[in-house]
């Protein structure tokens, strides 16, 4: 499906753009490593099928996070997750000050397999800055 909506080769041309090195993996999915720029800034990133990192090696847990990402750009239809995605940020940020925290397609990818730490929303904060319990 993220062939035919275009993503995949979209991540595949930012993966050749990023220097990265390109090989199959699971799930159908294409890894990218050696990712040479620092946007964005994340361990890795999806774009369609493909997962591409700065790093020589991703563990089992992040490429299953990773892979549910795939599944989001292909339920979102290609083109239309990354505005979502961006506005789904930008209101975690809002609610709690993390980029990942609130933000639907980072929770249901899985927050602790992406490697997020979990921040609580703003209100349940104390004035210094400690969790409320």
């Amino acid at each position: 499906m993220n062939f035919v909506n275009l993503t995949t080769p979209l991540g595949l041309l930012i993966a050749v753009i990023g220097g990265a090195t390109r090989r199959s993996g699971p799930y159908g999915l294409v890894l990218a490593h050696g990712y040479r720029y620092r946007f964005p800034i994340a361990g890795a990133f999806t774009v369609g099928n493909v997962v591409i990192t700065k790093r020589d090696h991703l563990d089992d847990t992040l490429i299953g996070h990773e892979n549910r990402h795939a599944t989001q750009w292909a339920c979102c239809a290609g083109l239309p997750m990354l505005p979502l995605y961006l506005l789904a940020m930008l209101v975690s940020v809002v609610v709690c000050g993390d980029q990942a925290s609130y933000n639907p397609f980072e929770r249901l990818a899985g927050l602790d397999e992406g490697g997020y730490r979990r921040v609580p929303p703003r209100w349940r904060e104390r004035a210094d800055g400690s969790p409320r319990g």
